[in-house]
């Protein structure tokens, strides 16, 4: 049993345990975890062959993964057999025991990168090279019926310090630069679990968003002399159009160059580039303020809303506190049974086209009340 926390950050409790066939699994909680059943793998102990490779496009100068093996993961099962849920039957085992925790993190069965991803063939025309990296699933809840944003306020904060805990983990492999902590909520976003959960990707590289944020931020802080995130709050608060919630440490709003539709960020009010670096009460504003979002999203339309989330933490490759710490929420629906797809424009040109301005957007985020 480890129990963790600074006198920055709640105490939460953490356990590590190895699966059948060895990837690893570690169990949170916000109380003393406890295990009553055997550490469970759906594949007992038959580990998966993955062979994750990367391959340079020349054109767009960025790396894409290739895991052939993830044609073979899960995709939809039945609502009988959900491979997030705690193990009911040992002759039909899922990721998780059962016991006492709260959330779960374990190695992902069919990863897109691995750390021992061995050296793939030549191809003509590229430059293939190892997937070389980590990635995780992240389960938000035993309850496989609930919600991210209707978990309390106390576990979404221990989310944030999962997430902390994950990359500083993480970035003692020495190999990973960068990590992702992402959700993807409904099959309008490509889904195969229902169950809530989560994923994190870690890089042996930085990706070309995260590449191109720090370039803009830093090139920001040379001309300006001070950070970009402070600058963008104060703004903001000023202009008092976009805010949806101000919890004073933290705060969310619609951005002014908004891509999505009601597209909402989670930030916190001073100068930060990654969670570790807020304090207690900084956190659970954060967490709060989350919580609030996601809530006003799914209030909307009263449907649940599809999202993409995403979680921006400064590269670990380096110190860059001019790095803005921040979460982005890209919902997929504009209005009741019309989607936001990618199309021409975003695809084939990188340029996205709104059909909402964000002032707008905000203002009627802010005008739903939430019970």
């Amino acid at each position: 049993m480890t129990q963790t926390g600074t006198p920055a950050a709640s105490t939460f409790f953490a356990d590590d345990f190895t699966k059948p066939d060895g990837r690893a699994l570690t169990l949170y909680g916000l109380s003393p975890i406890e295990v009553t059943s055997e550490i469970p793998s759906p594949g007992g102990s038959e580990a998966v062959d993955a062979r994750p490779e990367m391959r340079w496009h020349p054109l767009r100068s960025e790396w894409v993964i290739y895991a052939a093996h993830r044609m073979g993961r899960t995709f939809l099962p039945p609502p009988e057999y959900n491979p997030l849920a705690p193990t009911s039957d040992p002759t039909n085992p899922t990721e998780l025991p059962r016991g006492r925790y709260d959330m779960a993190v374990f190695d992902n069965r069919f990863p897109s990168l691995s750390l021992n991803a061995p050296q793939p063939p030549e191809v003509a025309g590229t430059a293939p090279r190892p997937g070389t990296g980590k990635c995780e699933v992240v389960v938000f809840s035993q309850d496989a019926s609930g919600t991210l944003g209707v978990l309390p306020a106390e576990n979404i904060e221990l989310l944030l310090h999962i997430w902390a805990d994950r990359t500083a983990r993480l970035e003692q492999t020495g190999v990973i630069k960068s990590v992702l902590a992402f959700e993807n909520r409904g099959v309008e976003v490509g889904v195969t679990l229902h169950h809530p959960h989560g994923q994190l990707y870690a890089y042996d590289h930085v990706p070309p968003v995260q590449a191109r944020m720090l370039e803009s931020v830093q090139a920001y802080q040379e001309d300006m002399g001070r950070p970009w995130l402070p600058d963008f709050v104060a703004a903001e608060r000023e202009a008092g159009l976009r805010i949806v919630h101000d919890a004073g440490e933290a705060l969310s709003v619609v951005p002014p160059f908004a891509r999505y539709t009601f597209e909402t960020w989670v930030l916190p009010a001073r100068a930060a580039s990654r969670l570790s670096d807020l304090s207690q009460p900084e956190t659970a504003a954060f967490a709060c303020v989350l919580k609030d979002a996601l809530m006003r999203l799914d209030a909307l339309f009263n449907v649940r809303m599809p999202y993409l989330l995403t979680l921006h933490q400064a590269p670990l490759d380096g110190e860059y506190p001019e790095f803005p710490l921040h979460i982005e929420i890209y919902p997929y629906l504009r209005s009741p049974g019309k989607l936001k797809y990618l199309a021409g424009t975003e695809q084939g040109a990188g340029e996205f086209a709104n059909d909402n301005f964000p002032e707008r957007a905000a203002a009627d985020l802010r005008a739903l009340e939430l019970v």
